[in-house]
């Protein structure tokens, strides 16, 4: 099972993008990062319609989608780490987790969504969420294994 993290921004060279990367090295499945951005100066409704289409454009075309987005259910690691089993067992080919711009997702990509996760009420930055989410998978990954890395 491949797995594509496609984000909105560009991450520029720092702490966040250390901290993705150190635990992006350590998740096994295949996994790409794709950054994306509208250069065009848009109403942000359209805004958002656009960057939908940007991150759907670079998703393979039977991956299964996952927005993250604040109207999104809220898993406990474990709860992610079953779901991400389920699709290895079902042999999906690719899972790919969305993040979208500033003001989220448009409701045209969520429908599409076969899961849209949030990571709690708090509002986190676009670069801090790559992070969080690269270390879920990872925890995901090792609790799969039954690795003791994660401890509930």
């Amino acid at each position: 099972m491949k797995l594509l993290i496609a984000a909105i921004g560009r991450a520029p060279r720092g702490p966040e993008r250390d901290l993705y990367e150190h635990y992006a090295a350590r998740i096994r499945w295949p996994l790409e990062l794709r950054e994306l951005e509208e250069k065009r100066k848009l109403p942000p409704a359209e805004l958002t319609r656009r960057e939908g289409e940007l991150l759907l454009g670079v998703t393979p075309a039977k991956a299964v989608l996952v927005a993250l987005d604040r109207r999104g259910k809220a898993l406990d690691s474990a709860g992610l780490a079953e779901q991400l089993g389920r699709w290895r067992d079902d042999a999906i080919p690719a899972v790919a987790f969305l993040i979208g711009g500033a003001d989220g997702h448009a409701d045209a990509l969520l429908e599409r969504a076969a899961l849209v996760v949030s990571f709690g009420a708090m509002t986190w930055p676009h670069l801090l969420a790559r992070a969080m989410l690269a270390e879920q998978i990872y925890r995901a990954q090792q609790l799969l294994a039954g690795h003791p890395y994660h401890r509930a």
